[in-house]
């Protein structure tokens, strides 16, 4: 996945998962959320985005974001995961899961994350290995593995999931647990559904997924505890959003 060369042999191997997987590889709250909450996320725990600790100064609002995303949050919206990237052009970021109570967000966790390899773009075209910035709902789940109490739909398919045996070593697990980011797909599908309603040269397969210690094609990887915690914790019934892109132009 580290070329379009790459891209285009696995594409012949694989058929239409590979068209799906272009841009990866490379008030009431549910019981169910407050147990895994009171549980505790795996890794670094409860802190702002800048290492500080939680509470933020403004509970009402998510930390780091500027009005014009913040109007784009779905008022129905109860769950945030925030990925902050360090940078345009770096593919370093952090992911913060946050949830609404009341008029008032609070940080649930924060863990190191990667973006893609490039860094950010507000006009995400295939192949340019950057991740899309913006506000978009998170609605369906899969992977290789069985499903670990997803609270989304979950698709699980080892076969459909499991990267080419032609990718390198450190890859082999990147579709263990996916969370499809709903950026030009169709909402209620499975994650490897290859329909590009915006057309294909806008891309697609755009996932949360596991951490391969590096950049991605476009997507943003985190560590498998956590994407089983993100997993069991994401609730369809709250409306779960991710807000994503560099720290720059989230906070504009």
């Amino acid at each position: 996945m580290n070329s379009v060369r790459r891209a285009t042999v696995a594409v012949a191997a694989c058929g239409t998962l590979l068209a799906v997987l272009s841009a990866c590889g490379v008030a009431a709250v549910p019981a169910a959320a407050d147990a895994d909450e009171a549980k505790g996320p795996p890794g670094r725990g409860k802190h702002s985005p800048d290492g500080s600790p939680a509470p933020q100064a403004d509970p009402t609002r998510i930390p780091g974001v500027g009005e014009r995303l913040h109007r784009r949050i779905p008022a129905a919206s109860s769950q945030v995961v925030a990925v902050y990237g360090e940078g345009r052009n770096s593919a370093e970021s952090t992911v913060v899961l946050y949830t609404r109570h009341g008029a008032g967000w609070r940080t649930v966790g924060d863990w190191p994350a990667h973006n893609g390899r490039h860094g950010w773009t507000t006009d995400h075209r295939m192949g340019d290995q950057r991740s899309p910035m913006g506000v978009f709902t998170l609605s369906d789940a899969g992977g290789v593995l069985a499903d670990p109490g997803a609270g989304l739909p979950y698709d699980h398919d080892g076969a459909a999931y499991a990267p080419p045996a032609g990718w390198d070593a450190a890859h082999q697990h990147d579709f263990d647990y996916v969370i499809a980011i709903d950026y030009n797909r169709v909402r209620g599908t499975p994650p490897r559904d290859a329909t590009r309603p915006q057309g294909a040269d806008k891309g697609g397969g755009i996932w949360l997924h596991l951490d391969h210690g590096s950049g991605t094609s476009a997507c943003i990887s985190v560590s498998k505890e956590v994407m089983a915690f993100l997993l069991r914790t994401l609730d369809p019934a709250r409306h779960p959003v991710v807000v994503m892109g560099d720290r720059e132009d989230l906070h504009a």
